[in-house]
Parts: C-alpha cells; structure tokens; sequence
C-alpha cells in the first residue's frame, strides 16, 4: 500500500487520485497514518461485503433455538401450501393465547 505525507497529498491530490484507483494509498500526518484513500469501486465493493457479512450473521441470530425451529416450520408449511387465512384480529388472539 502506497503512503503519502498529508502535504504530499494535498500538493499531489491528482497523482493521490490515480494512485487510489490501483491500490489503497495511506495518508499520513506526522509520521502517523491517519486516513485511507480507495477508490469508489473498492469502497462500493467493501460495503456489499460487510451487508452479506450482516444479512448472514442476522440470519444466524434468526434461525437458533426455538425461534429457528418455528421459523423453519413455518416456512416448509407455506411451500406446502399449508396456509391459513386470518384477520389481524385473529391473529392478535393466537399470538395473546400462545
């Protein structure tokens, strides 16, 4: 990964816009490193990553224990068609009763 002082980038912000489209490219303050430049399509890519990370780590958190087992029951009893119609109501009742 590329580093470039924060005057380099400032004074070099067209070469820091090139070289973020190849590679992440360290930007850095003192010595110290205090941000990183990437390009849009890295960034755009990164977020997809992270939001299937979290859909599946939801998902996980969804489907343990009991919930899991109810969920999964569910599921297979409306893929057989296995359905009942009810009004809100009703259905306000069966949640209450359980």
């Amino acid at each position: 990964m590329t580093a470039l002082a924060a005057t380099q980038a400032k004074n070099q912000f067209g070469r820091l816009l090139d070289s973020a489209q190849r590679e992440p490219v360290t930007i850095e303050k003192q010595g110290r490193p205090v941000a990183v430049m990437l390009s849009k399509f890295e960034y755009d890519r990164i977020q997809a990553e992270l939001q299937d990370l979290r859909s599946d780590a939801e998902t996980a958190w969804l489907m343990r224990g009991a919930n899991g087992e109810r969920l999964t029951e569910s599921i297979a009893q409306l893929e057989a068609g296995d359905v009942v119609d009810m009004t809100p109501d009703e259905l306000d009742a069966l949640i209450d009763a359980d």
